[in-house]
């Protein structure tokens, strides 16, 4: 049976609608955690930033929950300034370096009376093209509102998260600056 024209126009007016719709409810994420301080002790070493992976659980199977979109890129731009800010190695950067430091991330978020985000970061840390000499894994949580009308509302926590997690990181291996 063929459908009448102004049934198939209305269809993929409906359609265009939809997308659009979707397309603005995306929270583009982008983080720009500071150290509370620099390191007294630097390590001597250039350090190559990598991250793999940026996963990401919640924010897009649980009903009526905008999507948003952080890359793996973002964090660890964010990582680089941030070991580049607190002055923990000479330098930092995702070109080949004396050491290298491989961040794997995982973002969960869920509901209940508000939103809660869980970073969580498994990070090794080594001589470049070597095994590593240690890992490190670190957990924060950050309350959300309860609910998320703009980019702000998963801005704000994520970027609480990221910060959190990146002072404890920084501070432990800042505790093993002998190991490397």
């Amino acid at each position: 049976m063929k459908h009448p024209q102004p049934l198939r126009q209305s269809f993929r007016l409906l359609l265009s609608g939809l997308l659009l719709l979707n397309w603005g409810c995306v929270h583009r994420i982008h983080v720009t955690p500071a150290p509370p301080a620099t390191s007294t002790a630097p390590i001597a070493r250039s350090l190559q930033v990598i991250v793999p992976f940026l996963a990401v659980e919640g924010a897009d199977r649980m009903p009526g929950i905008a999507l948003f979109e952080w890359p793996a890129r973002d964090l660890r731009a964010a990582v680089i300034d941030y070991v580049q800010s607190r002055q923990t190695f000479t330098s930092a950067s995702d070109k080949p370096a004396d050491l290298t430091m491989t961040v794997k991330a995982w973002l969960r978020l869920r509901a209940d009376s508000r939103y809660q985000y869980k970073l969580r970061l498994e990070t090794t840390l080594g001589h470049s093209k070597k095994q590593p000499i240690k890992s490190y894994l670190v957990e924060k949580d950050a309350a959300g509102q309860e609910v998320r009308w703009s980019t702000a509302s998963d801005q704000a926590p994520i970027a609480e998260a990221v910060q959190a997690a990146l002072d404890d990181l920084l501070t432990q291996i800042e505790a093993d600056r002998l190991l490397y």
